[in-house]
């Protein structure tokens, strides 16, 4: 008995899925290989995964006593936590209308020129308090985390103004400490012309860069930076000069690339050894093989896709040209207000031509090292974090074809609990 590993929780009977590759992230066609056990089990040690395997060849070697807690998982999938790479979680105030104006045909970025789309979320999110906004923040990650979803990136942008983006970087902060999904925080401050600068766009940017990034880096309020290059927003120059100063003060970058139109914003990512680039709906060849010579992870977003009703990411092109591809849901007010990560899987299947094998790498490994994290999370592997979920289906192809249903029964986060039948 000495010998054996003392458990604190043990998860038996599932279908344990994770990656086949220990070297992350990763691409093209290994993304097609992932390592199952059958009626597997998984054992955790505190917050620690420390034996996964079958029964047979684990039952020997555990310590399980009265107090380890125990899951049967039998006719369940047993998955890593999931990791949602892109989101705009905190805002104030809601978009409903453009979303039925967009119904009708209008254009996404025709609203935003005509003060509507992301300038109404500013106005609504200047006004709102900190306590509005970690309340309202607080509801979104509960319905994520009842997804299965146990880390999340979230970006700031909806104030544009110094007070009102550190106000939302501060709700993070404070959401971080309160509940058990694990946050990214990402300052996007760059995400549209404020009323202010309207007529002075290089002002805006000189303001960006000399005046907020420094504060958010002082107030170390934000691990990444992230740009909305695009038409009618920042331009490559623009996002370039911003992203240098990012680079300089010691903040990782991401960026909304080539999502509206072919600007180039692959081929910056790629130039500037971001950690990813985002949307690609647009991205050229060219970007295309810029990203495959980097170490980019391009992450695709296939629900904003589907509500504006545009062409989707180049998916399979990229896979075949061996890029490490995720997913993420964009969960924001206005072009995407979703946070159901298993129907972006969905989507991503029957509009993107990725197998279910690509998407379960796509939203939890290389999701993970999208932001840094896939030495510790997103995959099921001994001395990893103990980040899980378990589906009530009998086999992970089923996760996406049930698409729109939340098929959560279970949620583990470092070791604990935090979801249970719909409770927490």
């Amino acid at each position: 008995m000495g010998n054996r590993v003392p458990i604190d929780l043990l998860i038996r009977g599932g279908q344990v899925v994770t990656a086949a590759h220990s070297s992350y992230p990763v691409r093209g066609r290994q993304m097609q290989e992932l390592h199952i056990v059958d009626q597997g089990w998984v054992a955790c040690q505190g917050e620690t995964i420390v034996a996964v395997g079958s029964k047979e060849t684990l039952q020997g070697k555990l310590d399980i006593t009265d107090q380890t807690q125990i899951i049967d998982a039998t006719g369940q999938v047993v998955t890593p936590g999931l990791v949602d790479p892109h989101t705009h979680l905190i805002f104030g105030g809601s978009r409903e209308d453009e979303f039925y104006l967009r119904a009708q045909g209008a254009d996404y970025m025709a609203i935003m020129e005509a003060g509507g789309g992301i300038a109404s979320s500013v106005r609504a999110t200047r006004k709102e308090s900190l306590a509005e906004l970690v309340q309202s923040g607080r509801q979104r990650l509960g319905w994520m985390l009842n997804m299965g979803v146990t880390t999340v990136e979230c970006k700031s942008g909806y104030g544009l103004d110094l007070e009102t983006e550190l106000k939302q970087l501060e709700a993070v902060r404070i959401l971080q400490q309160e509940q058990p999904v694990e946050l990214v925080s990402t300052f996007l401050g760059a995400h549209a012309w404020p009323d202010e600068y309207k007529d002075d766009q290089e002002g805006y940017v000189d303001f960006l860069i000399h005046t907020v990034l420094p504060r958010v880096k002082e107030e170390d309020l934000a691990e990444y930076v992230d740009v909305f290059t695009e038409k009618g927003v920042f331009s490559v120059e623009q996002s370039r000069r911003i992203f240098q100063k990012a680079k300089e003060l010691g903040f990782k970058l991401r960026i909304h690339a080539d999502e509206m139109n072919t600007l180039g914003g692959a081929e910056l990512a790629a130039e500037m050894g971001m950690s990813s680039a985002d949307h690609l709906l647009m991205v050229s060849d060219q970007g295309i093989q810029a990203l495959g010579e980097s170490d980019v992870i391009p992450i695709l977003l296939p629900a904003t896709a589907f509500s504006l009703r545009k062409p989707y990411a180049p998916a399979r092109k990229m896979l075949d040209a061996g890029l490490p591809v995720a997913l993420a849901t964009d969960f924001n007010p206005g072009s995407c207000p979703t946070a159901n990560l298993s129907l972006v899987m969905s989507i991503a299947c029957l509009y993107m031509a990725m197998t279910p094998e690509e998407v379960f790498h796509a939203v939890t490994i290389n999701a993970a090292h999208s932001l840094g994290r896939s030495d510790r999370i997103g995959s099921i592997e001994v001395g990893k974090q103990a980040d899980l979920a378990i589906f009530a289906v009998d086999h992970y192809k089923k996760i996406p074809y049930f698409f729109g249903v939340n098929l959560v029964t279970t949620v583990v986060k470092q070791g604990k609990i935090v979801r249970s039948d719909g409770k927490r």
